[in-house]
């Protein structure tokens, strides 16, 4: 049902994902003498206080778009919960994937340089956030299907 507690964790997960447009995955790196932020967009070079693009990242701008929305469809699978649960499961598995992604992208910008603490994002982590939502979205749905079959059993 559209107001049940898996609704709101899977709404949260797909604003998280979301949010990656807002906060970048690394900040105040110096690459190549210039100082930029690498984005789920791009890089941006700061000059003057405002930001640049210098490369786009298309493919990874594409599929955060993509990963974002399947939370927000999972939402109006309700009506048949095993497939929401198949769906999650998937949709977890995309996320691990589109992590490792987004982290080979920010290596492959900053290259040998080790990034440090500060120089690391909030984006880098909330992919992370998404999956333990999802996660919790999923035992929420198995609360509501075993609650669903016990009712069926007394009838």
């Amino acid at each position: 049902m559209l107001q049940r507690i898996q609704s709101i964790y899977l709404l949260f997960a797909s604003l998280v994902l979301f949010a990656l447009f807002v906060f970048p995955l690394a900040h105040n790196i110096f690459v190549d003498g210039k100082l930029v932020n690498v984005s789920v967009t791009g890089v941006y070079e700061i000059v003057n206080g405002t930001d640049r693009q210098i490369q786009a990242f298309l493919p990874l701008t594409i599929v955060t778009v993509i990963a974002a929305l399947i939370p927000l469809v999972l939402i109006f699978l309700f009506r048949n919960r095993k497939q929401q649960i198949t769906i999650s499961y998937v949709a977890i598995l995309v996320l691990i994937g589109y992590s490792f992604w987004m982290a080979q992208t920010v290596k492959g910008v900053v290259g040998p340089i080790t990034l440090e603490y500060k120089n690391m994002g909030i984006g880098l982590f909330l992919t992370s956030l998404s999956i333990v939502l999802i996660i919790f979205a999923v035992k929420a749905i198995q609360r509501d299907e075993k609650l669903v079959r016990s009712a069926d059993r007394l009838r």
